[in-house]
């Protein structure tokens, strides 16, 4: 089965660190560019971070900067997404989506991302 599985979410309290994990099942990443979005209840999902496929660009939107890190092991199919600083406004859903080769600027088009993860919660107390 074709599948993105996010793992390492949890409850952490304000100023604590978590590391997500996006792992390929079934497919290799070795060609794809991973986005990492999250949605917070009543909100609309948001990008995160991105990393291409081959280069190692990232990008990050300017609520994680400097606090997320996200990197990829294409030996192990995961690409990971590092945080630290958290707070509460970064409680929601994480998901993390593949697209091939670049990313694209967090576009959430219906026929941007060729896999979606299932999503994982990422609750920070205060």
């Amino acid at each position: 089965q074709l599948q993105l599985v996010e793992s390492g979410g949890g409850l952490v309290e304000f100023g604590g660190s978590l590391r997500l994990s996006c792992a390929a099942s079934g497919f290799t990443l070795d060609y794809y560019a991973i986005t990492w979005f999250r949605q917070a209840p009543g909100k609309e999902r948001e990008g995160v971070s991105c990393i291409n496929s081959s280069d190692g660009i990232t990008d990050y939107a300017d609520s994680v900067k400097g606090r997320f890190t996200i990197s990829r092991d294409n030996a192990k199919n995961t690409v990971y997404l590092q945080m630290n600083s958290l707070k509460p406004e970064d409680t929601a859903v994480y998901y993390c989506a593949a697209q091939l080769y670049y990313c694209s600027g967090y576009v959430q088009t219906r026929y941007e991302y060729d896999y979606w993860g299932q999503g994982t919660q990422v609750t920070v107390s205060s």
